[in-house]
């Protein structure tokens, strides 16, 4: 079972279809939204996806894999008959993607929520490259994201009040970032590429809230994250989540201190329907309460992604490394 608690609704914007929308999200309601989640095929994403689907919006699917999509798709629909699914292959490391992506969903009326889920958790050992040339870690969980957003932002625009909701990552408190280096090419680890990358999205997310406000747009941006969050207590689903006995036994051990992945979407979820997540001023982040575990609420975000002279580093980034100007 999935959580949410509500106090109220935010009335800071009070046009009557942002307020019908508001209302949708109050005790967590995603009736009548239609929210994308990249990477929905497996871990926090697949959860993020049933979760929402249960609460009632219509989920895309983003993902690289077509059958892996489908599968993902069919165990939802096995849990929720009435799911309303729609796929779309994206493979968020290549630009070329990102693009065809963007075209097919922008004959669609409009996007409520976007969610930037999909990643590489485990980088690999070596530095490599994506189809675009890019360092491939930051490639998959920044700059592909960037320009899926700056592409995007048409289509969240034409719905009342939609949010942009990145995944942020505990890693974000543990690494000092190279942000004269944002593709490691001096300073390339795995851990590094992993947690710097989610830094940049993380902050991406704060900064491009900023710029958002600065402007006639209705649309806001936050961030969220799931804790420690482990496959191996997330339940057994076939084609989705499939860990072996020994990966269960090792993260069973972890028990105090992790969760299962189905509970590490709760806050991805209420950042995406929270009805008071702009209630007060600055950054909005989401994680569990426990820090690494627990009920949704309101987090607070590692300082160096609220740094504005780092996010706009980070931003200058992007726009270098996609070739696309956002908000400037």
């Amino acid at each position: 079972m999935d959580q949410f608690k509500t106090t109220g609704i935010n009335k800071t914007r009070t046009s009557r279809q942002e307020d019908e929308v508001a209302a949708h999200r109050r005790n967590g309601d995603a009736s009548g939204l239609r929210i994308m989640v990249t990477g929905a095929n497996a871990g926090i994403g697949f959860w993020t996806s049933l979760q929402l689907a249960r609460r009632g919006a219509e989920v895309i699917m983003a993902c690289r894999d077509r059958l892996k999509a489908e599968t993902a798709a069919k165990a939802i629909r096995a849990r929720i008959p009435g799911a309303r699914l729609r796929l779309t292959t994206l493979d968020v490391s290549s630009l070329g993607s990102v693009a065809t992506a963007i075209a097919e969903l922008d004959r669609l009326e409009h996007l409520d929520v976007l969610i930037a889920n999909a990643g590489m958790v485990h980088a690999p050992s070596t530095r490599q490259r994506s189809a675009d040339g890019l360092e491939l870690v930051a490639a998959t969980n920044y700059f592909g994201h960037f320009a899926l957003v700056a592409g995007l932002l048409p289509l969240l625009g034409r719905a009342p009040a939609a949010r942009v909701v990145t995944l942020g990552s505990l890693s974000t408190l543990l690494v000092r970032p190279h942000l004269d280096d944002p593709q490691l090419e001096r300073n390339y680890s795995s851990w590094q590429a992993y947690a710097q990358s989610k830094i940049m999205l993380q902050s991406f997310a704060f900064e491009l809230d900023r710029r958002l406000q600065r402007t006639t747009s209705t649309t806001r941006a936050l961030s969220a994250h799931p804790g420690y969050s482990l496959s191996g207590r997330t339940p057994r689903i076939a084609g989705v989540n499939e860990p072996g006995t020994f990966k269960r036994v090792v993260d069973t051990l972890q028990a105090p201190f992790t969760q299962g992945k189905d509970h590490g979407a709760w806050p991805i979820v209420r950042a995406a329907v929270d009805p008071d997540a702009f209630s007060t001023p600055g950054p909005v982040f989401y994680g569990p309460r426990g820090l690494v575990k627990g009920g949704p609420c309101k987090a607070t975000p590692a300082s160096i992604t609220t740094d504005s002279a780092a996010a706009e580093s980070i931003w200058k980034a992007a726009e270098s490394a996609t070739g696309i100007s956002l908000l400037g």
